[in-house]
C-alpha cells in the first residue's frame, strides 16, 4: 500500500471568546471534515491576545489568523508559512484576506431602515478600524442616494474601564438625545449596539419608537441580554471560515494567492424588537405597512389591506411607491418571499408546506415567483444556503 501522506499542521489564531470567532472555527472544522485531515492547533483566545509563545519555534504548514495588533502580524510573518487573514484591518501585512463584505452590510442596514420609513439616520462606530469605515461608508452612501444625511458618532478614545465607561455612556446618551427623532441607528458591532441601547435608557429615548437600532454580528448573548432585544446583521461566519480554510489548502499546495480579497455576503438581518417598527409621519400609511407585514403570509390581497386599515387605494399606492419604490401588491409578494427564504434556509419543510405557510395558493406559484426574484428555483437556493452555512 502507498504511504499515507502526512496531514498538514495548521494553527488557528482565531478568538474563541466571541460568537463570530467560533462561527469561523466551525467553518474551518466543516472544511477539514470534508477535505482533511488536518492537524489543528487551536487554543482559547481573545481578539486582543498576543501571538502565542510557541509560534517562533513552531514547525507547521499554515496559519489562519485574526490579527489584533501589528506585533501579532509581525510574529505571524516570521513563521514564514502560508497564511490567510480573517480580520479586515489597517495593519501592515500582505496576507490574502477572507471576510464579510462590509460594504454590502452597510447598505443592508440602511435599506432595513429605509423600508421602515425612517427619514433620520445615524451610525455609531468606535475607533478607526478598517471594517468600521467600510460598514459606515455604504450605510451613509445608501441613505444619501435617497436624499438623506446620516449623523456619525465616533469617540476615538473610548475605553471600557468602569469609570471611563460611565463617562462615555453619558456622552453617548447626550448624542442620542440631540438626534432628530425617530432615527434609525446602525451600531457597527453588537457590543456598540448593547451600549447604545443602555444609553437610550439613560436619556429616556424610547426604543424602537424614537430610536431604532441594528447591530452587527448577531451575537445571541449580547442581542438577547440588551435592554431591548437587539436586531443584528448575521455575518455568515461559517461560510467565511470554510472559504478561508479552502484558500489556505490551496496556498499550502503551492497555489498562487488571489489578486483580490474574498468577500462573503452577510446572511441578512435578524430582526428583534430594537428595530421592529415602521417610522412614518403618515400614520395611516404606517398602519397599512404594519398590517401587511403581520398578515402578508396569510394570503391577503391589497383589498384586504384597505378593509383592515383606514386608507384609500390611491393613498396606499402613492405612499408605498414614494417610500419603497414598489406597489402594494409587489410589497405583499416581497414579504411572502422573505418568509419563504427564511424557511428554505432554516427548516426542512417541503416546498408545498412553505407555500401554504407563506400565503401562496399553489406551490408552482411560489416556485415561479421565487425564481423571478432570486434568479434560481427554491430547491437550488436551499442547497446553496446550506452549503454556505
Amino acid at each position: 500500500m502507498p504511504a499515507k501522506s502526512a496531514a498538514p499542521h495548521v494553527a488557528l489564531l482565531i478568538e474563541t471568546s466571541r460568537t463570530y470567532g467560533r462561527e469561523l472555527l466551525h467553518g474551518v472544522r466543516k472544511y477539514v471534515a470534508e477535505q482533511g485531515p488536518w492537524s489543528l492547533l487551536v487554543e482559547s483566545r481573545s481578539l486582543e491576545s498576543p501571538a502565542p509563545p510557541w509560534l517562533p519555534v513552531w514547525s507547521g504548514n499554515g496559519i489562519l489568523t485574526r490579527s489584533g495588533s501589528q506585533a501579532m502580524v509581525d510574529s505571524v510573518k516570521r513563521a514564514k508559512v502560508p497564511t490567510v487573514e480573517l480580520r479586515s484591518t489597517r495593519l501592515k501585512h500582505s496576507f490574502p484576506f477572507v471576510g464579510v463584505n462590509n460594504y454590502s452590510l452597510g447598505k443592508l442596514v440602511a435599506e432595513h431602515f429605509l423600508e421602515r420609513g425612517f427619514r433620520h439616520f445615524a451610525v455609531y462606530q468606535l475607533g478607526a478600524e478598517e471594517y468600521f469605515q467600510q460598514r459606515c461608508e455604504n450605510f451613509v452612501q445608501t441613505v444619501a442616494e435617497h436624499g438623506y444625511e446620516a449623523s456619525r458618532y465616533n469617540p476615538l478614545n473610548r475605553r471600557e474601564q468602569p469609570t471611563e465607561w460611565e463617562q462615555a455612556q453619558r456622552e453617548l446618551a447626550d448624542w442620542i438625545h440631540q438626534l432628530p427623532k425617530p432615527v434609525g441607528v446602525m451600531a457597527c458591532t453588537d457590543q456598540l449596539g448593547f451600549w447604545l441601547l443602555d444609553a437610550c435608557r439613560r436619556c429616556g429615548a424610547i426604543v424602537p419608537e424614537e430610536v431604532a437600532v441594528v447591530g452587527v454580528e448577531n451575537d445571541a448573548s449580547l442581542c438577547t441580554m440588551a435592554t431591548t432585544p437587539l436586531s443584528s446583521v448575521e455575518l455568515n461566519g461559517t461560510a467565511i471560515g470554510y472559504r478561508a480554510a479552502e484558500l489556505l489548502a490551496h496556498l499550502m499546495k503551492g497555489g498562487a494567492p488571489p489578486k483580490k480579497p474574498i468577500l462573503v455576503e452577510p446572511l441578512g438581518i435578524v430582526t428583534r424588537l430594537s428595530s421592529d417598527i415602521v417610522a412614518l409621519d403618515d400614520r395611516e400609511l404606517a398602519n397599512a405597512l404594519l398590517f401587511m407585514r403581520e398578515y402578508a403570509c396569510e394570503g391577503i390581497s391589497v383589498s384586504d389591506v384597505l378593509k383592515g386599515v383606514a386608507i384609500s387605494r390611491s393613498s396606499l399606492e402613492r405612499g408605498l411607491r414614494k417610500i419603497l419604490g414598489r406597489s402594494p401588491n409587489q410589497e405583499l409578494i416581497r414579504l411572502k418571499l422573505l418568509r419563504a427564504e427564511e424557511m428554505l434556509t432554516h427548516t426542512d419543510l417541503t416546498l408545498a408546506v412553505i407555500a401554504q405557510r407563506c400565503g401562496f395558493r399553489r406551490t408552482q406559484h411560489l416556485a415561479e415567483t421565487f425564481r423571478e426574484m432570486y434568479g434560481m428555483p427554491p430547491g437550488q437556493y436551499r442547497q446553496d444556503r446550506r452549503k454556505a452555512r
